[in-house]
């Protein structure tokens, strides 16, 4: 048993790290998932606290992985454990179940699991740490008492430390279609043998106090005493294979014309100023972006705003922070994919990604 116990001990506290520091890289795009999860769940008014949330669990995640490896206040540490496996089994089997969520970004983006081989995942992971803690009066310290909680404490400020850079600066690793080097018309296409996801519409309809599931095909119109109460749409075949980059399109703010051939296509290199919502933008970057106005003057480069905020807030964002230059607008989910900061720049040169870099670093 103790061999057992050893041999379990290290592949959760190993995977509990590996998992945290994934998420620790790209605490924003969890934040992104939880808000996903939030709007499915109907609790959206949590959504304005995902980032905290998502900052906690990486934190969590990383430090009880340590915990359980140094064997530190095993009591406390497997039932904390317990309540954290037990609550993501519920989640990715949602995801799994409701067909409402494709991926937990349980592994963030850098590593993509599909529902199925996430909610077993977690199950696997759940029949262990419900081992470790059945048995965890057997688990003993590495160390003594105070170096085990002083590596501990150490873990927690390395996992914060970690997600602080990566909000100040850009995650250490970009896992997304974006990072410097991709060509974006490249990835904007689908990889060979790729196939859409499907869905069946499922209509829930309620009679003599009790609800029932059909499809459009199997549904009863005959019998008028069935009542609707929802509609939803249930994943029955799930997409294989998908575009790194989607929804890269750039209009103009009034509506009119697409420009985004014109601009993935532009020798002279090309500086998209993503901000996502021009009231929540960040400071501190506009004596930088003054300057690199001043090379626009020149001719020497063009750059264009990005954002999904109103004509007027632009307008008046612009104004505020003295930019000359055009905006155009794109899809917000977009915006917070290609960027991880707001505003975040982003240099292209005929489409391909040559630099990146978080507001506090604008060259």
């Amino acid at each position: 048993m103790k061999l057992l116990l050893n041999l379990l001990r290290i592949i959760v506290g190993v995977l509990f790290i590996f998992s945290g520091l994934i998420k620790a890289n790209d605490p924003l795009g969890l934040s992104y998932k939880m808000e996903e999860f939030f709007e499915v769940l109907h609790l959206t008014f949590l959504s304005p606290l995902s980032l905290t949330y998502s900052l906690v669990m990486n934190t969590l995640e990383i430090a009880l992985g340590a915990a359980l490896l140094f064997g530190y206040s095993m009591r406390l540490t497997s039932t904390l454990l317990l309540i954290m496996i037990a609550f993501f089994t519920f989640l990715t089997g949602y995801a799994l179940y409701s067909g409402e969520i494709r991926e937990c970004g349980c592994f963030g983006d850098c590593i993509k699991l599909s529902a199925t081989e996430t909610f077993w995942k977690d199950v696997i992971l759940l029949v262990m740490i419900l081992i470790i803690y059945i048995y965890r009066k057997r688990i003993q310290p590495l160390f003594g008492k105070k170096l085990t909680a002083v590596l501990v404490l150490l873990s927690v400020v390395f996992a914060a430390g970690i997600q602080w850079y990566t909000l100040s600066h850009l995650p250490f690793v970009d896992c997304l279609g974006y990072k410097v080097g991709n060509n974006l018309p490249e990835k904007m296409k689908l990889p060979p043998g790729a196939r859409a996801a499907e869905y069946e519409t499922v209509l829930i309809y309620k009679k003599d106090g009790k609800e029932k599931e059909f499809t459009p095909e199997n549904y009863p119109w005959s019998d008028s005493t069935w009542v609707f109460v929802d509609r939803k749409d249930k994943l029955i075949r799930e997409a294989e294979g998908e575009a790194p980059v989607k929804d890269f399109i750039l209009t103009d703010p009034d509506g009119g014309g697409d420009q985004t051939q014109a601009i993935l296509t532009e020798p002279t290199p090309v500086y998209l100023f993503l901000v996502k919502n021009v009231k929540e933008a960040g400071e501190g970057w506009d004596a930088k972006m003054h300057a690199l106005q001043e090379q626009m003057k020149a001719g020497k480069i063009y750059i264009y705003g990005v954002t999904a905020s109103s004509k007027a807030d632009i307008t008046a964002f612009s104004a505020a922070h003295g930019l000359q230059f055009p905006f155009l607008q794109m899809d917000g989910t977009a915006i917070k994919t290609a960027g991880r900061s707001n505003p975040c720049l982003i240099l292209l040169e005929k489409g391909t990604v040559r630099g990146k870099w978080h507001y506090n670093d604008i060259p």
